[in-house]
Parts: structure tokens; sequence; C-alpha cells
């Protein structure tokens, strides 16, 4: 049940006194179930409390005669007494943990207590089927990485889905810090586990177990996230089995786009084939922040709306395609309108228009301009808005980049010009910093200082300038020494 001892005192406006003895169920320990003393035969679960609602008289009856098989589990069990004089005075000699509340008879007290624990259950229920009903919506938009992320969120905790194997499937939360723990625990495996208290539930039964979901909750309604977990179990098992008709469909896509990004005369074929007959197009690539959307299917809708080619594909949840330059506007707008608080915002990032026989080029751009919306948190990003060196760099004829590179020929016809070269790109990258560079190449301070002074005399830079630092990173770029 949700209710702890101590909560279910409280609502019965009766005391709990803790037991003596050993493993007596504490305040926090949550309710399993209330019985009568006469139904009483057993705990229940041992981690949760049974309670057993009794007279002072049947309990007098059951001392008195001393055979009773029942007494023995009374230490681990919470007996719950109508709150009288004569129940307060036998309490110094209970076995365990005392309910009183008030109430004239055990009848009318076991009433009281399942009436009370009947209305958590309710509110459980209720919980449960809410959370399926949410499971069962992100399960048909995001499949099972948005089950997995959604179920995290509603046990306040993280999950991890693994397949029969072991392999991760997907994670949430802090799941992807505790892989081995899940894998241990759904292995059985004989390793000490650092994180206690994981539920494991199968996807699937028998023969047809397709994987494993483990979750692990930072709070204590434990009945509740256990029948939630269940239930995303069963979905995940619709949705792995779940046979894909589109899978050939994205696949013949993958393939296609491929070819029309490797350029020439078979990509501008292609283009036609697939009903395209813009001369030029740009390259965008399309992510979303949830899991639990669809990126894929959300292109789908806004390119039928749009009337043009679904000119995509997707690879690791990011949709890389081609438009026409025409529609851009139109998709940066959606992609605006869609990212509007509070629903989720996406990233979307745009390549230059380029000929259809040449859009590799726009398609690297693409990329570089989507993770700098990652990055900047924006939804939109034009590669040619940019200002990065990349941009200046595509830009330049190969004589002017050979001419940039060529100021770097005082240090790199030297002797030790390899060592310089690798000094003024550390001292570069770490804008400056004399400590940070040393660290990076490994030497000391003094040693770096006389390096670069040595860089300063022979270029005749002062690098301490900003124009003389961005002119020396150009020419380490254009002699390809800047990236990475």
């Amino acid at each position: 049940m949700a209710r702890d001892l101590l909560a279910l005192a409280a609502a019965l406006g009766g005391s709990l006194h803790p037991g003596p003895a050993a493993g007596s169920p504490g305040d926090a320990t949550l309710v399993d179930a209330a019985l009568r003393w006469r139904d009483f035969t057993l705990i229940g679960h041992p981690t949760f409390a049974t309670i057993v609602v009794a007279d002072r008289l049947d309990l007098d009856g059951a001392t008195l005669d001393g055979s009773d098989p029942r007494l023995p589990l009374l230490p681990r069990a919470v007996l719950a007494l109508p709150d009288t004089d004569l129940a307060r005075a036998w309490l110094p000699e209970a076995p365990g943990t005392v309910l009183l509340a008030p109430a004239t008879t055990g009848e009318l007290l076991h009433a009281k207590l399942t009436a009370v624990l009947a209305l958590d259950q309710a509110a459980e229920d209720r919980a449960v089927t809410l959370g399926t009903k949410v499971l069962t919506q992100v399960a048909r938009r995001g499949g099972a990485a948005a089950v997995v992320n959604e179920l995290a969120a509603r046990v306040d905790g993280w999950a991890v889905l693994l397949d029969t194997h072991g392999q991760t499937v997907a994670t949430s939360g802090a799941g992807s810090l505790h892989v081995a723990d899940a894998a241990a625990v759904a292995f059985n495996r004989p390793v000490r586990v650092r994180h206690p208290g994981l539920q494991v539930h199968p996807v699937g039964l028998g023969e047809d177990l397709t994987a494993y979901l483990v979750f692990s909750s930072r709070s204590g309604r434990e009945s509740t996230h256990r029948d939630l977990a269940a239930q995303a179990a069963a979905l995940l098992d619709l949705v792995l089995r779940r046979q894909d008709h589109s899978a050939t469909e994205r696949l013949g896509r993958e393939v296609m786009m491929s070819t029309v990004l490797a350029g020439g005369s078979e990509a501008a074929t292609l283009l036609r084939r697939w009903g395209v007959r813009e001369e030029r197009l740009a390259a965008f690539e399309l992510s979303s922040r949830s899991q639990a959307v669809d990126v894929e299917r959300l292109l789908r809708r806004w390119f039928d709306a749009l009337g043009v080619p679904h000119l995509f594909t997707l690879e690791q949840d990011v949709a890389k395609g081609l438009i026409a330059e025409e529609w851009l506007g139109a998709l940066e707008d959606k992609a605006e309108e869609f990212g509007t608080p509070p629903r989720p915002a996406l990233r979307l990032g745009v390549g230059s228009t380029r000929p259809v026989d040449a859009l590799g080029p726009s398609a690297i751009e693409a990329r570089e301009a989507h993770q700098s919306a990652v990055d900047a948190a924006v939804t939109v990003r034009r590669y040619h808005r940019m200002p990065s060196v990349e941009y200046v760099m595509d830009r330049l004829a190969a004589s002017d980049a050979a001419r940039l590179g060529s100021l770097l020929d005082p240090l790199a016809l030297r002797p030790d010009g390899e060592q310089l070269l690798r000094t003024l790109r550390a001292y570069l990258v770490a804008n400056g910093a004399w400590s940070g560079a040393a660290r990076t190449l490994g030497v000391h301070r003094q040693t770096l200082m006389h390096r670069v002074a040595s860089i300063e005399e022979l270029t005749g830079w002062d690098l301490s300038d900003v124009d003389a630092r961005t002119g020396a990173w150009l020419a380490l770029r254009a002699r390809g020494l800047g990236a990475g």
C-alpha cells in the first residue's frame, strides 16, 4: 500500500508503539495487508507490514493456551487494537509493534482500516491507469526509448532496458551509470551490486523473452511503481516485437541519400526520379530534445503539408535531409512554432544552397549548424550566419589558402619546426593561458614561454595582439593543423 505505518496511524487518529523485538516493523514500513486475528496465518511480505486486528481478549486466549502457532509471528507483525485502558495496560507485554486506534471492538477497527487502505489502493490504481495511458501514448510516438524515459520520470529514478544478451537497448535518468548493476541483477550474476533496491521485470515470457527492464526509484511507492513497471514491460514486449513495415523504405531512403550526397551525374539523375525538379537544394539536420518526439513522423507531416518530396532519412534520432530554398523559411517557421514552450524544443541546422550534383558540402555545413544549435540551445541555426573559421576557410581559393599557410614556413622549416607548431597550437587553444598550454604540452611554464618568444621572433608576430592570434590560427587551419 502507499501508506507507511506512521501515516496510517495518523489517518486513523491513533498512535503507533514500536515493538521491542529485533525485526519489528518501524514507523516508515509500508503496509501490505490488514487481517482479522482469526484469518492471520503468516507474514505476507517480509519487507512490508502485515497488520493483525484483534481484541485484547483474543490475545489473552492465545497466550493462555500457549499452543497457538501464530504467537511466534507476532514480533514481525503489527497488532492493531482498539484504544482502551485494557489495551494500554497490556502494551509493556506486547511482543511487537502495536497500533492503537479509536474503536469499540476489533471488528469495527478492522472495518476502519479496510476503508482507509481501500482508498489508498483506489488512488494507486488511478495512478497506474493514468501512467499506463501515458506510456501507451509515448510508445506510439517514440518507441521503446520513449517508454523507458517516461517510466524513469514517473518513478522519480532511472531505468535500463537490456536485451537477452545483456546489451543496452535504452537507458534514462542515471541509467547509463548503472548498466553493470542492472545486468548483474537481471542475469543473477554473482557480483556485488553497488545500487541496492533494483526491480527487474522480464519483457516477454519463457522462450519469447526479449529483454529485461530494470529500474530504481527514489520514492517509497513501491507497489505503484511495481505495477507501472509491469505495464511498461508489457508495452515494451509489444513494441520490440512489432514488425516495422517502414524499415525497408527507411533503408532505401538512407541508401538514396548516400548516393545523392556523393554527388555527380548519378545524384542528379536519382533526384529527378525522386520527383525533384529544382537545380539547387540545401541540406538540413533536425533533432528533438525529447525522446518522446518522433522527428521522422513530424517531418513526414510537415512535408506532406508543404507538398514537397520526402528527401530525408533518420540516423541516431537525427533527421538528415534536403529541401529547396523556397521552402526553407517554412521549415524553419514550423520548427520555431513546435519549439514554443512548454512543448519540447527542436534543433534545426541548415547548410547553404548547392547544385544538386554537389550537395556533400551542404550536408557537412548542416551538421555543423545543427551542432551549433544544440550547443547554443537555439531552435534554428543557418550555417552561413555562423561566425565560424570553417566558413571562412571553405571560401578561400586553394592559392589563398596556400599563401596563408606559408606564413608558418619560418617555423615549419626549422629542425624543431614540428615542436614549435604544436606549441603555437596549444598556446592559441588555451587562449594565451600559460598554465593551460604548458599542461597540454607536458612542459614547464618557463619552457613554454621560451618557445613562444622564439615563435614571435621567427614570425614577427606579437601574440598578445588579437589580430596576430587570429592570423596565426587561420594559418594553422590552412596547413591542416588547427582542427580537432
